[in-house]
């Protein structure tokens, strides 16, 4: 069994991909902005047991943040083996944003781009110790091709791909193997606005969840690289 970082397992994605691991008896490390959010849950150390499960306070913008809870985890658990990166945020700037989109077009950059290189350059040399390292990201079709009119979360997602593709490249003589999970719509508060597609249509995040356990179960000669998913045709 493994030991996981997973971001961003508040909600969402994260959530669904950390307590099915945990069903899977890996141990997993969750860095969240309030751990208080997830007391009384399956993924409270108190209910799940601190042999099997540890909270951080983590801020993807911070990367002392990503220090400090790499820190924690070794600590606990004494190794790292794999790091899911699920944190994220969305916003609408649009290639002519205005001047009050600035702020919210670097916060895009700060978040979807540098926390998982910070996070992922922290917890490098323990992943490197076991030689079969998994680093898996949860970049989005919006890292593939642009659709709409959405250029800062569409350039943060592209970016986010080139450095999945560079830490592939980095790790793979050490046994690192990175996967980049690129879905469409999934039924989380992302897509609560979303009207073109019904919500029971949409990829749902036990859906990227399942994948994810089965990506940590294949041997270092057969790990994808991309997995793109879609819950609509593309054309």
């Amino acid at each position: 069994m493994r030991t996981i970082l997973i971001s961003g397992a508040n909600r969402g994605i994260g959530r669904s991909i950390a307590e099915k691991l945990l069903k899977d008896g890996h141990c997993i490390s969750l860095g969240i902005r309030n751990p208080e959010e997830l007391k009384e849950t399956i993924l409270d150390p108190k209910i799940s047991g601190a042999e099997n499960i540890l909270l951080n306070k983590y801020d993807a913008s911070e990367p002392l943040s990503a220090k400090n809870w790499v820190k924690e985890t070794i600590n606990h658990f004494g190794k790292i083996d794999s790091v899911i990166h699920s944190a994220g945020i969305f916003n609408k700037s649009q290639l002519l944003f205005s001047d009050k989109d600035q702020d919210e077009i670097e916060n895009l950059w700060r978040i979807n781009v540098m926390g998982p290189w910070w996070l992922t350059k922290e917890a490098w040399k323990h992943i490197e110790k076991s030689n079969k390292g998994r680093l898996i990201f949860l970049v989005s079709m919006s890292g593939k091709r642009s659709k709409g009119k959405l250029a800062g979360y569409t350039m943060s997602k592209f970016a986010l791909m080139g450095l999945c593709q560079t830490a592939r490249n980095e790790g793979w003589e050490n046994g690192i193997r990175v996967t980049a999970i690129c879905p469409g719509w999934v039924n989380t508060d992302m897509a609560a606005e979303v009207k073109s597609i019904p919500k029971e249509k949409m990829t749902q995040p036990n859906d990227i969840a399942l994948i994810t356990s089965n990506l940590l179960l294949l041997p270092n000669s057969c790990i994808p690289f991309e997995i793109a998913v879609n819950c609509n045709l593309e054309k």
